[in-house]
């Protein structure tokens, strides 16, 4: 796989750091935002083969930022994958019908696996 470009979108430093390291040693090429506004910015000026997108981030949470993308005719191809704690069915829900690509439950993965399905989806 040639190298890829990916925007995580996490704004818990820690989190943000595991998955930086995750994805660097996967080869990607990783680019960085702590909250929404930063999100949109960044997607536009480096137009990332997939974005990872926290759902709580301050400015405009991942759902604001989601329906950005799918609104912008030159990003909304990119595949965005949700990973956030949130677990109910309504968040589910509406992350997919704002066109989510997929969405993972941070418990439920460890960084291993989150690089295993990005590769897959893109």
């Amino acid at each position: 796989m040639e190298n890829k470009n990916i925007l995580i979108v996490e704004d818990d430093s820690s989190m943000r750091d595991l998955l930086e390291e995750a994805f660097v040693h996967a080869r990607f090429t990783v680019y960085i935002s702590k909250d929404g506004e930063d999100a949109i910015d960044k997607i536009s000026r480096y137009i990332p083969d997939v974005v990872l997108l926290d759902v709580i981030l301050p400015k405009k949470d991942g759902f604001e930022v989601l329906q950005q993308i799918r609104e912008n005719p030159s990003l909304k191809s990119i595949p965005v994958i949700l990973l956030t704690n949130l677990e109910r069915s309504e968040d589910v829900e509406r992350a997919l019908s704002f066109g989510a690509t997929t969405y993972l439950v941070k418990s439920n993965y460890t960084l291993n696996e989150i690089v295993e399905k990005v590769k897959t989806l893109i």
